[in-house]
């Protein structure tokens, strides 16, 4: 039997396991969080929920974690605590229920739902997903690139040769 995951914190990150990526949102306590999420976004949803990305607007919504997480796993993550200080629990959990049920901009790579816990409890939007799929995205361009360029001197040196 699994040991029961222990209860968040108020003001805690969220991290859920989504397949091809992370959803977050943030603890506000009695079993609730506060996360962006696109009208698409559907708890649990795995790979479906991929869809969201090509929406420009998202809704900021309290909704029990249980229910946002579905049958995807997560836990607390509070990554960036040894970078930034991490607002009071209470000034956290008040910005992000005062945001509740309004329509913001969303954008996969600069407003997505971690950009949005980042900033309620450092005042910092960030998203390392992002940041990591640039990172890959770009050395997987300088390997095409050279990949390419060796396969274009190979290619010109037969040429030569015959």
């Amino acid at each position: 039997m699994r040991a029961p995951i222990p209860e968040p914190n108020p003001g805690d990150l969220i991290e859920i396991y989504r397949p091809f990526y992370r959803h977050w949102a943030i603890y506000v306590g009695d079993g609730y969080v506060v996360h962006l999420a696109p009208p698409s976004e559907i708890a649990g949803a795995g790979a479906a929920s991929l869809m969201s990305a090509l929406t420009d607007k998202a809704i900021v919504k309290k909704e029990l974690l249980y229910y946002v997480a579905g049958r995807d796993k997560y836990h607390v993550n509070n990554k960036h605590d040894d970078k930034y200080e991490p607002l009071p629990p209470s000034k956290i959990v008040q910005r992000a229920e005062e945001l509740v049920g309004q329509e913001m901009l969303y954008k996969v790579t600069s407003e997505n739902c971690e950009h949005f816990v980042n900033e309620l409890r450092y005042g910092v939007p960030r998203s390392d997903q992002v940041r990591d799929a640039m990172v890959a995205a770009g050395i997987a361009g300088v390997g095409l690139a050279a990949v390419g360029f060796i396969g274009a001197m190979l290619s010109r040196n037969k040429r030569q040769k015959q």
